[in-house]
């Protein structure tokens, strides 16, 4: 986790907090956060998302780009 100090807000003349700047390690995660909180909202994308990561077999790189053709 990022440390609080390095987190920086941005005030308007009066002093009123306007926004935020914060290190792009940080908003990658609540990014990720956010759209894996989204994916979860659906029933049918948490049974996928549970079994792909349950999944154990597979198929390697090779295998894929020849099935897709590229």
């Amino acid at each position: 986790m990022i440390p609080d100090a390095s987190i920086q807000y941005v005030s308007d003349a009066n002093g009123i907090p306007v926004g935020v700047i914060v290190p792009i390690e940080l908003w990658r995660e609540i990014e990720a956060e956010q759209e894996t909180a989204y994916l979860l909202k659906s029933p049918a994308m948490k049974k996928r998302l549970f079994e792909a990561k349950n999944r154990q077999e597979g198929i390697s790189i090779e295998e894929a780009r020849a099935k897709l053709g590229i």
